[in-house]
């Protein structure tokens, strides 16, 4: 259903993203942000999945500043290997890769002729909360699990779009309490909590829910659907 297509970041940077599209004119478009595993085989299977559901998807590698080509599974290496390929990004100077993610943001606008949504998992939960606080042409946004989202720094931004957020109540890597002051500042982020551990939504994970997956892509549908539509 979908395929790799170049897109151009403003400093003229060409990165890669994966592009599925609907076999009907899109009801929306939608940018999908990879978790700390890269543009892998579960990241294009949640843009298939988008595609099937009648929006157009793009999910661009974010890692590609860093190294381009990664495509990791979910071993302890390669949880290594990825926490390591994170934090040299989040190491690069400002603007970092937020240009690339408004590059996808363009082509998903201009490509689909739509209104254009984002989701992000694990790290990708970060980044897509940083776009829907700082990048144009978003109409809604959608973290998952979003590492770092409810740091005191990051709950100080201000959303431009409706924002639905998604945790793990069993979350090792984000504190119930700091979810719970995070949706104390933002009173108008719409904050769902879990009975799930960190990464729920993924099939290829040994933390994988499936009733909570399954609730919260019911609700990220509902909630595209009505911001996107």
């Amino acid at each position: 259903m979908g395929q790799f297509v170049d897109l151009k970041s403003a400093d003229g940077f060409v990165l890669p993203a994966w592009v599925a599209e609907p076999d009907t004119t899109p009801r929306g478009a939608v940018v999908v942000l990879q978790e700390i595993f890269g543009v892998n085989s579960h990241i294009r299977a949640v843009a298939d999945r988008f595609a099937a559901r009648g929006y157009l998807a793009v999910a661009s590698a974010t890692f590609h500043r860093v190294k381009p080509g990664v495509e990791l599974g979910y071993t302890a290496d390669d949880m290594q290997a990825g926490m390591e390929l994170k934090a040299a990004v989040e190491a690069l100077p400002a603007p970092g890769v937020m240009p690339d993610i408004q590059a996808a943001i363009d082509y998903a606008a201009q490509r689909s002729g739509r209104k254009v949504g984002i989701v992000g998992f694990c790290w990708g939960g970060l980044l897509t909360w940083r776009a829907a606080c700082s990048l144009t042409g978003l109409s809604a946004a959608v973290p998952y699990y979003g590492g770092g989202v409810t740091t005191p720094e990051e709950a100080a931004r201000k959303p431009l779009v409706p924002v639905l957020a998604h945790f793990g109540e069993r979350d090792h890597w984000i504190p119930l309490d700091s979810v719970q002051a995070f949706d104390r500042a933002q009173p108008g982020v719409e904050v769902h909590v879990y009975q799930a551990d960190h990464g729920f939504n993924c099939d290829q994970r040994g933390s994988y829910d499936e009733a909570a997956a399954m609730v919260a892509r019911d609700r990220t549908l509902a909630f595209f659907d009505r911001h996107l539509a």
